[in-house]
């Protein structure tokens, strides 16, 4: 970890875990981009590389013992809640000490010592799970919140519309963020969203609602201080970011023809939020450029070492297929 001073204060040490996170998130992606096409990776993989923003801003916000609800996008959701990075790259590949055991993969990384409920292959079916999250947590009157992270596809799912609904009726301590990456798999949100805003159906429904640029870390962080805030006095709320994905649907076959030509050369270079966050926190003397650095450099032998160990780690045993099921064969 990179050393920060007693002098420093707490909102330089903040921005530093936020870049941490970002950076984390980001080499996490690219380095399972590249082993899903050298090793090759089992099953359906989706990366998130672009929305850094978003799941380190809205973490950020949350206690350590707060409830998440993932999407099939989940890799960033989960490093943002603090999962262990070796143990989600085992999980990826499908090796024993993953932290489903090598037996979910991708679309299935969970750890509820953190209150990572996981993710989900199902569109929008986070949303009722964090709904319960939050009604045990009013009923224990514990003080938590439960976020579900929803795509802009899954905002069209039924589930979503009755997970809001619940949120508001009983008020529950429950945040709805809403990740609109410019694509439902290949479908234009400016087709199967009208005028691209789900937060006017959460106003429909008396729900605080803000729509942010996704690209944004700070716009993203004071927005869910206000829903976690909100959330911990009894109601719910719904952020809406907007922030397109870097790379296709899914790993292996999306070739992304249905996006204009250099969208994705025009993102990296003008709305990357890992460098827009970067210039912003540098020119306005909140953080030194070589402690930014320094964690670039540590993340980078983090991330490569845990993809290293998961290349040669051991798949599960036999024994274990039946084993972490809820019913007994």
């Amino acid at each position: 970890m990179t050393a920060i001073s007693a002098s420093t204060d707490s909102r330089t040490a903040e921005l530093l875990a936020a870049y941490r996170t970002m950076v984390t998130i980001r080499r996490f992606e690219e380095r399972v981009h590249q082993d899903f096409a050298d090793v090759p990776l089992p099953g359906a993989v989706h990366l998130y590389a672009g929305q850094e923003a978003i799941a380190a801003a809205v973490c950020g916000r949350l206690a350590a013992d707060d409830y998440l609800a993932s999407t099939h996008r989940g890799h960033g959701h989960a490093i943002a809640k603090g999962c262990d990075v070796t143990a989600m790259m085992l999980e990826i590949h499908g090796k024993a000490g993953g932290l489903c055991g090598g037996k979910g993969g991708s679309m299935h990384i969970a750890d509820f010592d953190r209150g990572m409920l996981g993710a989900n292959g199902v569109a929008a079916a986070g949303a009722p799970l964090a709904c319960g999250a939050a009604l045990s947590a009013k009923l224990r009157r514990s003080g938590q919140v439960a976020v579900a992270f929803v795509g802009d596809g899954g905002a069209n799912q039924g589930a979503f519309a009755e997970s809001m609904q619940l949120a508001a009726v009983w008020q529950l301590p429950c945040i709805f963020v809403i990740e609109d990456n410019g694509y439902a798999q290949s479908t234009g949100s400016r087709f199967h969203l009208r005028e691209r805003q789900v937060a006017a159906r959460a106003e429909a429904l008396g729900i605080g609602a803000d729509i942010v640029d996704g690209y944004d870390y700070f716009a993203i962080e004071a927005a869910a201080e206000a829903a976690v805030q909100r959330a911990r006095n009894g109601g719910p709320s719904l952020i809406e970011c907007r922030a397109l994905r870097f790379f296709g649907h899914m790993e292996g076959w999306d070739s992304q023809d249905y996006r204009p030509p250099g969208e994705v050369d025009r993102l990296r270079s003008e709305q990357d939020c890992i460098e827009l966050f970067r210039r912003r926190v540098t020119a306005d003397g909140q953080v030194r450029p070589e402690d930014l650095a320094a964690i670039d450099v540590e993340v980078a032998a983090e991330v490569g070492a845990a993809a290293q160990h998961a290349r040669q780690a051991e798949f599960p045993q036999p024994g274990e297929l039946l084993t972490d099921v809820y019913v007994s064969y």
